[in-house]
């Protein structure tokens, strides 16, 4: 029997195999390039996630800009006058000060394994579609910092993010940052729209004059934008027999081209499909 492509896999998902946004904890971000869709992800940072979606309510971004392209890195963005007392934006009724959520109890989360081994944690796999690792013998659990996963931007300190500064991963993993930032969720559309921006010429990629910024028209939850509005979108769920056969047919791939199967997939190598759905593509 011939091995199954990814794309053979996809075409024999089910409708079950799929599933929606919630509108409640999905972002819009307004760019002129148009439009960026952010999942985020309560279960492993919902203090974080409740500032967001506070800010988001109240137009906090609206206005603001990308502030930050570092090559092979990532792209940030938030409030240029952030470190001037003077200047920033009030938060509105988003707190100043959250806990860090680097990490928490792998107990009650639906972990879905993958088969390797990983060079960063015990095991990896993922948890409502989002990339995570954990470590059973400790009882932890934390999102991975895989291509497209956000992040919100800290000090020194651990407690000093807000998720008023956020960023996003546009280049090569960086597994380092895992359980040193607290990852509130990953774009799941338009992430095209951010890597290519301009890189910074600035230390860290940072724009060193206000024109080379990106503005942001607004950003906000997408349970604010009217249902007609909306970007239709499924996502392939990942705790399903479809999920591990599309991992299976990455990881051994035997198409005319490959010609020695790897054996082996890292985590943010994982394809995380999304699609239009069939009665919106109609």
């Amino acid at each position: 029997m011939q091995a199954r492509t990814m794309q053979d896999v996809l075409d024999a998902s089910q409708p079950s195999d799929w599933r929606e946004l919630d509108p409640a904890r999905t972002l819009y971000m307004e760019l002129d390039s148009g439009r960026v869709v952010i999942e985020l992800a309560p279960q492993f940072a919902p203090a974080h996630v409740a500032n967001i979606t506070a800010m988001a309510r109240e137009g906090y971004w609206d206005g603001l800009a990308i502030v930050r392209s570092q090559d092979n890195f990532v792209v940030q963005w938030g409030d240029p006058n952030a470190d001037d007392a003077a200047k920033k934006k009030p938060l509105g009724s988003a707190k100043a000060k959250l806990p860090a959520e680097f990490e928490r109890p792998a107990k009650g989360l639906a972990f879905h394994a993958l088969p390797d081994r990983d060079g960063w944690a015990p095991q990896v796999g993922f948890v409502d579609g989002f990339p995570a690792a954990r470590d059973e013998a400790a009882n932890v659990a934390w999102m991975a910092h895989c291509y497209g996963a956000v992040g919100a931007g800290r000090n020194n300190d651990a407690d000093s993010s807000t998720g008023a500064e956020l960023y996003v991963v546009t280049g090569q993993s960086p597994r380092q940052l895992d359980r040193n930032i607290t990852v509130v969720g990953r774009v799941v559309h338009g992430i095209e729209r951010l890597s290519v921006v301009p890189r910074g010429t600035g230390p860290l990629g940072f724009y060193e004059q206000p024109e080379q910024r990106v503005a942001i028209r607004s950003v906000r939850l997408a349970s604010q934008v009217p249902a007609a509005e909306r970007t239709a979108l499924q996502l392939l769920r990942t705790d399903t027999p479809t999920f591990d056969a599309l991992v299976e047919s990455r990881r051994n791939r035997r198409d005319d081209f490959y010609k020695r199967p790897a054996g082996h997939i890292d985590l943010c190598n994982v394809p995380l499909p999304t699609r239009t759905p069939p009665a919106a593509a109609k």
